[in-house]
């Protein structure tokens, strides 16, 4: 059963934007608090944003300002929109719940240039 699947990466230049989206299913989605978080080579998964299931927003400090997490509870997709990218914002971008489950979607790979 596929409860997380993340989309909207790519290849980009600094300063340009993309919009990431995470589709879940209800068993994750509804009434929980929903995260992104980022993963580069060697290192854990880190939170970038969570969005609580009223719409509340709250950033880690390296994105706040430059990022935006929102969700649609009736598509059940969180989304994160991402402005002003720096060439430190690579790495591949998950979504989970939180707390999380520890079967997590592919994630989606975001390269971002100087």
């Amino acid at each position: 059963q596929v409860q997380l699947v993340e989309s909207g990466g790519g290849s980009v230049q600094a300063g340009e934007s993309l919009r990431l989206s995470c589709a879940a299913s209800g068993s994750v989605f509804d009434d929980n608090t929903m995260a992104w978080l980022r993963q580069v080579p060697g290192k854990e998964r880190e939170l970038v944003a969570f969005v609580s299931r009223t719409g509340f927003p709250n950033y880690a400090a390296p994105w706040k300002g430059r990022f935006t997490i929102s969700r649609d509870n009736d598509e059940r997709t969180v989304y994160l929109q991402m402005n002003n990218l720096k060439p430190e914002d690579t790495g591949i971008y998950y979504c989970n719940k939180i707390p999380a489950i520890p079967s997590w979607g592919p994630g989606t790979q975001v390269t971002v240039s100087a």
